[in-house]
């Protein structure tokens, strides 16, 4: 199955990166998916998720019961922990390349002063928002602080947006998202496929007006 949705993606690129480090074919539990939707609300980049997985599975394999199959993605989960410990002492540092969080808020603020096509609610929301980015890049904020608020300020605009949006276009949107996702309805467990659904709406309410997904590590 190919992924046709940027949100999917990651819970796909998790399921076959397990399966195939694995050896065999298994279909992932309940419990499974909802492991990779904490990791995914987590905001850890995919890479790390797969660094923990490689880890804890090669453990296994120079292990005493390696000639026991890996029931469960959970088996992996403990590895993930420590890989996401690992990054986020980089973070910590400023020695993760690739994430500059002074360079990203500025490039958000300059895109929320740029969106197009905005109403007054969402307008004024930008505007708000793109100038509490250009001051919490003054501050040497960490990255997960950052994150975490990045968060908080996204769902407000969205809300502005969804707000101010019309009924046609709303219905619009989720119905190119529902097309888009239906081959994942049957597979996921409800609560996931519902965040998937959530952050899929998101990012087409977003891209609609030229804004990225507000994230460090692109969510």
């Amino acid at each position: 199955m190919t992924a046709a949705d940027p949100e999917a993606e990651y819970y796909q690129a998790v399921e076959e990166f397990f399966v195939s480090r694995r050896g065999d074919p298994l279909f992932l539990s309940n419990a499974d998916w909802l492991l990779i939707r904490r990791w995914r609300q987590q905001a850890l980049p995919l890479r790390i998720v797969l660094r923990g997985i490689a880890d804890a599975l090669e453990g296994r394999a120079h292990s005493w019961g390696r000639e026991r199959k890996v029931g469960s993605l959970r088996y992996c989960e403990a590895q993930v922990d420590v890989a996401r410990e690992r990054w986020e002492r980089a973070l910590a540092i400023g020695a993760e390349p690739g994430v500059d969080i002074v360079a990203t808020l500025r490039g958000f603020s300059s895109a929320l002063e740029g969106a197009s096509g905005l109403g007054a609610a969402g307008a004024e929301a930008a505007g708000r928002i793109a100038r509490a980015l250009g001051a919490l890049a003054s501050t040497e904020p960490s990255a997960r602080a950052t994150e975490d608020e990045l968060r908080r300020l996204e769902d407000e605009l969205v809300a502005a947006i969804r707000a101010e949006s019309p009924a046609a276009r709303l219905d619009e949107i989720e119905a190119g998202v529902e097309a888009t996702l239906a081959c994942y309805r049957e597979k996921l467990p409800a609560r996931v496929f519902a965040d998937l659904r959530a952050q899929a709406l998101t990012r087409e309410l977003l891209a609609g007006h030229a804004l990225p997904r507000l994230s460090l590590f692109g969510i």
